[in-house]
């Protein structure tokens, strides 16, 4: 056995950056930060359920010891992450800074907070023996999936971007409970004075009507107070939708600029775009989809008519030819040669593990290899480079392809 090198261990930067990719690198299901992703968001649904059940007197008598045991898995694991997560990221922020900012960055952001939220509370309630308040704190972990949820954290994201303009709101509400409250505090204090008699009081009455859920409890029994909470139950509409427009605007705008970013990255990924400017990379972006193909999916079959070319990337694909089998992985692409051709498919493409691909239809890969010049060469050579090694479609399937189509 080889001796270890020394300066290895805990102090290794490699070990650190391999550990910093597992935790915040979006993987691909085969890949082992996709198996600890999942194995975080099983343990988070495990710990919430545990503490929703633990609050049921009946369950908790019949099952504490397991509930507990859970909890103290949960805290463990939270708290390992956290531990990692706080080690990991030195070197790994945009700001060049020392370690032990980078440390103390992530320790104040929302996410650390939230990381540290998940196991903290529980692990002091736990040492203090308060198993009552433990249940009330089975929610924090939640908030942990807003790291691995696109779309929890477009929505963050949307709401900061607009934070301004829903400030303005909660303004404008407070406006009008002001006004809606002092109006109908001057006409029914009087007749209400138990229910209207102060501002404070017919404030509660302005805010349950402006959110349109008017408990009934206290309602305006004068003709003109009447009249006035029309208007307010009016108003109350637009408070309601003025925000959610706001925030479904937003919220539709982040998930586009989203997108944009992914379908930008894995272009980087594709070599032939390497040399394009942004501009044309910009170009390429409008015609091409995006598409995840499971593992084991059937993505072309052998006779299938030519309608696209892909590119793998990341994942892999096997091409199965009567001659030989061909697996392609990241950065790579086929389907050219029977587009460039228009014969059919002379392979069954098969995903050997869940692969993301990026797919051009032929009328748009015949107009880009029109306008791009050195594209199209490219693409060119890379065909010609298979036909002579049989990689992607052998001469002999072509002209057999070509045949097929002649005798039908």
């Amino acid at each position: 056995m080889s001796p270890v090198p020394r300066g290895r261990g805990l102090r290794d930067p490699d070990m650190r950056d391999r550990l910093y990719e597992l935790l915040e690198h979006d993987p691909l299901a085969y890949s082992a930060g996709s198996r600890f992703i999942q194995i975080i968001i099983g343990v988070i649904v495990l710990n919430v359920i545990a503490m929703v059940l633990a609050s049921v007197p009946e369950l908790d008598a019949r099952f504490g010891t397991l509930f507990e045991a859970i909890t103290i898995l949960s805290v463990i694991v939270f708290a390992l992450e956290y531990a990692a997560r706080m080690w990991t990221v030195a070197g790994h922020t945009q700001r060049k800074g020392s370690a032990l900012s980078d440390r103390l960055g992530y320790a104040f952001s929302a996410l650390g907070i939230i990381d540290l939220m998940a196991f903290l509370p529980a692990a002091i309630v736990m040492a203090t023996g308060r198993h009552a308040t433990l249940a009330a704190l089975g929610v924090l972990p939640f908030f942990k999936l807003v790291r691995y949820s696109p779309a929890m954290r477009s929505l963050l994201a949307a709401v900061h971007a607009e934070r301004r303009a829903l400030v303005g709101c909660v303004v404008i509400l407070i406006g009008a409970v002001l006004t809606f409250a002092s109006l109908l505090y001057a006409i029914e204090r009087d007749v209400q004075p138990d229910k209207l008699g102060t501002i404070p009081q017919a404030m509660w009455w302005a805010i349950v009507t402006l959110g349109t859920v008017g408990y009934g409890d206290v309602v305006p029994v004068t003709p003109l107070g009447k009249f006035v909470s029309t208007f307010a139950i009016i108003s109350g509409f637009a408070m309601i939708a003025l925000p959610v427009a706001i925030i479904s605007t937003a919220f539709a705008e982040e998930v586009k600029r989203r997108d944009f970013v992914v379908t930008w990255g894995m272009l980087a990924r594709v070599p032939l775009f390497s040399h394009l400017s942004a501009a044309e990379i910009a170009d390429i972006m409008r015609l091409l989809r995006a598409r995840t193909v499971e593992q084991g999916e059937v993505l072309v079959r052998r006779g299938d008519a030519a309608s696209s070319m892909y590119f793998i990337t990341a994942g892999e694909v096997e091409i199965v030819l009567p001659s030989q089998h061909v697996r392609l992985s990241d950065g790579t692409f086929f389907g050219e040669i029977a587009l460039l051709h228009k014969t059919k498919r002379s392979g069954t493409v098969t995903a050997t593990r869940k692969t993301r691909l990026l797919v051009l239809d032929a009328q748009d890969f015949h107009a880009l290899i029109a306008r791009m010049p050195t594209l199209a060469d490219h693409v060119h050579t890379t065909a010609k480079a298979r036909l002579a090694d049989t990689g992607d479609l052998a001469q002999a399937e072509l002209a057999q392809a070509e045949q097929e189509d002649t005798d039908r």
